[in-house]
């Protein structure tokens, strides 16, 4: 079964890092991770592609040392991730009235629901990414998760909608193409670390999921199975570290590995009379740097994000102890010690650190199981749950055409009288894999211009 599964790629396009991991679900449905490389990341700024061509090295550099990782490696397609602050997100209502009352709700009314979303309007110079369907409603009735099999004359849902700067995407699209690949799909980022960190069980006890990476902090906040709300902070690791280059006047590089070892998100916590020894540059006398003052730079900016998330929450009316899952601080900015506390601290929330091992299967590579690999491990899951849908609709075309009318009709009959009876006794159950059911995919090809196709 293991060599049915497609090898799947994730391609994490960040501020300080680009990541290509190549993974395969094995027949426990845990993903083997199969080639693995990482480059250091030049033309993006703040999640958004500035530099094409110091990308497109980024991309290939990255590219090669997934392949040295396991040279007979086919990488073709990858699943993208987006973010910056051009990201934004909207929520709309779609109503249609069917025609064919006589019949159940089927999945292409569905389907023109989401599509008719394509139309709303949305400023000049954006464009849809994601257009996800919260609850359904099917006449007088409400909060319907799943409303094929239903009858009714009118259905409707609430819809979250995301979009981004349209120039934005197209760098994003020339950078990879550019570098020799096809995008299969283009998936916002905090969608992406959610499914590799987040569970059936978050899922229902309601999370928000904080991704702080380099140059931005991404937000994805559910409740009661729902996506609520999206949001992508402009701030993330990167601008602690120029924080502390300025404040403390030593190098970045010199920064960064003072973060990363002596660091601290609370002054509090660090002892007053410890310090930090930095050598001279060019026969200057070496600096001391105490490291009560290092914490209070880092919490400082950390404060300034976790306020930003406890607007959010506030916006969409979760900023009390209605989120039973707390915060999952996820990404490389979340391994900062003391984190937690100040995200307690100012969100009022439970907060944990989010690891994308749950979906890995025994054995990975250590370093996988950190935090800053959840977006690239999210968008393989994406691509796995898009590759199995597909199948299912494959398999069920190929059963309806070979098997007898007869047999079908009364196979067909007897899943009628199953799903009245069940649906009479439970309301379904919201999954991770129907949050990734609603996020619409194949929308790569509205982003190409004819430009593009020269290049």
């Amino acid at each position: 079964m293991n060599n049915e599964q497609p090898i799947i790629v994730g391609l994490d396009i960040g501020t300080t890092k680009i990541a290509a991991i190549a993974g395969r679900k094995n027949e426990f449905g845990k993903l083997e991770i199969i080639g693995f490389g990482r480059a250091n990341s030049n033309g993006v700024q703040h999640g958004m592609v500035l530099n094409i061509d110091q990308t497109i090295k980024a991309i290939q550099t990255a590219l090669e040392n997934c392949y040295a990782s396991n040279p007979n490696l086919p990488i073709n397609e990858v699943y993208v991730g987006i973010a910056g602050h051009h990201i934004k997100s909207l929520q709309t209502r779609g109503d249609i009235v069917r025609h064919d009352t006589d019949n159940e709700i089927k999945q292409s009314e569905i389907d023109q629901l989401v599509n008719d979303q394509y139309k709303t309007y949305i400023p000049a110079g954006d464009q849809i990414i994601e257009v996800i369907p919260q609850e359904f409603t099917v006449d007088n009735f409400q909060n319907i998760p799943d409303p094929i099999g239903y009858s009714g004359v009118k259905v409707g849902a609430n819809f979250h909608i995301i979009t981004g700067d349209k120039n934005a995407i197209r760098n994003i699209n020339r950078s990879v193409e550019k570098a020799g690949l096809k995008i299969k799909d283009l998936v916002l980022q905090p969608l992406a670390s959610a499914a590799a960190v987040m569970g059936d069980h978050d899922l229902e006890a309601g999370v928000a999921i904080v991704d702080i990476g380099g140059g931005t902090t991404d937000l994805a906040i559910f409740y009661e199975g729902i996506l609520k709300h999206t949001a992508v902070i402009p701030f993330g690791g990167e601008n602690i570290t120029i924080d502390i280059k300025n404040g403390l006047g030593v190098l970045k590089t010199q920064a960064e590995q003072m973060k990363v070892q002596f660091g601290s998100a609370l002054a509090d916590e660090a002892k007053a009379n410890t310090f930090i020894t930095i050598p001279g540059l060019r026969g200057m006398a070496a600096k001391e740097i105490s490291v009560k003052n290092l914490a209070s730079i880092i919490q400082a900016r950390m404060s300034e994000i976790m306020d930003f998330v406890a607007y959010h929450l506030k916006q969409v009316g979760l900023d009390n102890r209605m989120l039973n899952g707390g915060i999952i601080l996820t990404g490389g900015g979340s391994q900062l010690k003391n984190l937690i506390q100040l995200t307690e601290y100012v969100t009022g929330l439970n907060a944990r650190i989010g690891y994308p091992n749950e979906h890995l299967a025994p054995g990975h590579i250590e370093e996988l199981a950190k935090p800053m690999y959840s977006t690239c491990l999210g968008l393989i899951l994406k691509g796995y749950n898009d590759f199995e849908n597909k199948k299912k609709q494959f398999e069920e075309t190929f059963v309806k055409i070979n098997v007898p009318e007869s047999l079908q009709e009364a196979k067909e009959e007897g899943e009628e009288e199953e799903a009245a009876t069940s649906k009479n006794i439970m309301k379904p159950r919201k999954t991770l894999k129907s949050f990734l059911d609603s996020c619409k995919m194949g929308l790569i090809d509205m982003f190409k211009d004819e430009t593009d196709a020269e290049l």
